[in-house]
């Protein structure tokens, strides 16, 4: 199952190929990987190495993802191969993201329906590495998930070309897309590798386009990534592009991988970038990593009454009608799908 037909490629001259998956469109040699080491060139033809090899496994609640305004309170079965097209030296996951060997168990796409139903999820998740460069896999479990009744989201870095989400957009119905250091060019290049970050908004309007729900992450690092000045002008662009009602979730900073000199972010750094945010024009600015913060949080933006509690991942208090409007003011809330009140429990591993 390790080698399989990959997608999204053109073949060039001096039997090379160009991989349209990822928004770096590696130009790659006969017998070379591409940059996320799982997509090979062999003879002309570009094969995905990890397609049915999960490296990780395991049952979420959807709040992990984070998605707060998807089917609240729902369970996922979170899926990851091995591999990414990023280099992020924070990365939490760089064990299964950056390894050059192609890891994972046996986990084929009616393994992962089959464990989503045994485990009474709502949907599959995507997720820990970047779902876009196992793109071939979670086509196929997405396809069969649909078939089930379940949902799927991924939790990407957006960094993804038009062909791809035209792909897989008929099957994804939720997207997280985590930026960090408020989109900061310069820190992208430098702490990220990654060499330019206007291919992930152009990923965001034709996600948009197509109807897929839509939250967003930006990773808040102390020193580096940390400038209110790129926090303002994100979530301007997101009210601008997305709408004032996206979700929009400000993640703390924890030293992890090679950035282990550069201190968690404080919670007053977190708050003042939660109030930049607001001050765009954004209804709903979470603070992640904060467990207990009240900007945890879902408040009516029209009455400030909090219409929806948490404590981290797990719903502690829902306030809201039937048909999801705030109790006080008659204020309509963006929920899409329901509550799923049944299935508040903590999260396990499979493998």
């Amino acid at each position: 199952m390790s080698l399989h037909p990959a997608m999204l490629y053109t073949r060039q001259g001096d039997g090379k190929v160009k991989c349209c998956l990822c928004a770096r469109r590696c130009l790659i040699s006969d017998g070379a990987p591409g940059f996320c080491l799982v997509r090979k060139n062999e003879g002309g033809t570009l094969f995905t190495l990890n397609y049915g090899k999960a490296v990780s496994a395991g049952v979420d609640p959807i709040g992990k993802k984070p998605l707060t305004h998807f089917n609240p309170g729902a369970l996922v079965m979170s899926v990851a191969a091995a591999g990414c097209n990023f280099r992020c030296q924070f990365c939490d996951n760089w064990m299964i993201s950056q390894d050059h060997e192609v890891a994972g168990k046996p986990f084929s796409p009616e393994d992962a329906i089959k464990a989503a139903k045994n485990a009474f999820c709502q949907g599959l998740s995507y997720t820990y590495t970047e779902p876009t460069i196992f793109m071939e896999y979670a086509y196929d479990m997405a396809k069969l998930a649909k078939e089930a009744g379940l949902f799927n989201t991924f939790v990407t870095n957006g960094y993804m070309t038009p062909e791809a989400v035209k792909t897989i957009s008929p099957y994804l119905d939720a997207v997280t897309v985590d930026f960090k250091g408020g989109a900061d060019p310069d820190f992208y290049r430098s702490v990220m590798g990654v060499p330019n970050v206007e291919p992930i908004y152009e990923s965001l309007k034709e996600l948009k386009l197509r109807g897929v729900h839509i939250e967003l992450t930006n990773l808040v690092v102390p020193k580096s990534g940390d400038s209110p000045e790129r926090i303002r002008t994100l979530a301007k662009w997101v009210k601008d592009y997305l709408g004032p009602d996206t979700p929009f979730h400000l993640l703390r900073f924890h030293p992890d991988y090679k950035l282990t000199t550069i201190p968690a972010t404080s919670v007053q750094e977190m708050e003042q970038a939660y109030l930049t945010a607001k001050n765009q024009g954004l209804n709903y600015v979470y603070i992640g990593n904060v467990p207990g913060h009240p900007a945890e949080n879902t408040v009516c933006p029209n009455c400030d009454t909090a219409v929806i509690k948490r404590y981290s991942f797990e719903i502690t208090q829902w306030n809201l009608t039937a048909d999801m409007h705030c109790p006080v003011c008659g204020q309509a809330i963006p929920i899409k799908g329901k509550l799923h009140q049944s299935n508040q429990r903590f999260p396990y591993a499979l493998f």
